[in-house]
């Protein structure tokens, strides 16, 4: 069964939408908690689209569950992270001109880069997820450079068009799961996950950890973040 990280990004989208002091996403990590989160997510972009810089220092400083940073595989955010001491960082490409994080971090093409950085991180004690699509070549060289885990992007099978579409990339997630298996590496996925979607996914031989946003924020208006979380929760323990 895997563990639920919460992504509370979009929380924050609403408050910028008005440049705003609410909804707070310090008080979502306290509902999320109550709903059976067992991590919370947060993605600190540098164009500070949601969250703010105040909002980790915030979050790491009250969070009972695991902290996921996610961010982009610069100084300033690698730095953000040494003093914000997260349970783990996963590392995403980001695109300014993008609504959200768009296909995997090429890890081939920027090796050295993010060697770096893994090594950084580990200094400090800090585990290491790489976002990437769910391909040989990108799972095999974040085995090389030292990563703890790898959080396959499930973008494709999330947004397949039908029955067969989607059940040729579930294989494709499947195959790679295996392989992340061999290689010694914790198996996480997320991006487009919803509570229609979700549990083939969950259902993945060695699935560790899921992680969730923006399904559970939008289903959140109708039922409340604590029982959204606990709707999703019951569903990837099933």
């Amino acid at each position: 069964m895997p563990t639920l990280g919460v992504n509370i990004d979009h929380v924050a989208t609403v408050r910028q939408a008005r440049r705003t002091f609410e909804p707070d996403p310090v008080q979502a990590v306290t509902a999320a908690e109550a709903g059976g989160a067992d991590q919370i997510t947060i993605h600190l972009r540098q164009d500070r689209r949601h969250i703010q810089d105040r909002d980790v220092h915030a979050i790491a400083e009250m969070v009972k569950v695991r902290l996921n940073f996610e961010c982009a595989c610069v100084d300033e955010m690698l730095q953000i992270a040494i003093a914000t001491k997260p349970h783990q960082i996963c590392l995403v490409p980001e695109k300014r001109e993008e609504v959200t994080t768009e296909g995997g971090l090429d890890i081939v093409g920027g090796r050295v880069r993010i060697s770096t950085a893994i090594e950084l991180m580990h200094a400090n004690d800090i585990n290491v997820s790489l976002f990437i699509d769910p391909v040989a070549e990108q799972i095999d060289c974040s085995n090389e450079l030292g990563a703890d885990a790898v959080e396959l992007h499930t973008g494709c099978y999330a947004n397949a068009s039908d029955g067969d579409a989607r059940d040729e990339q579930l294989r494709i997630l499947s195959d790679a799961s295996q392989r992340v298996l061999e290689h010694g590496m914790q198996l996480h996925a997320g991006h487009g996950l919803t509570y229609t979607n979700v549990i083939p996914v969950a259902a993945i031989p060695g699935m560790e950890e899921l992680n969730i946003g923006h399904t559970i924020v939008s289903r959140s208006i109708f039922v409340g973040l604590e029982q959204a979380v606990r709707e999703m929760k019951e569903l990837i323990s099933v």
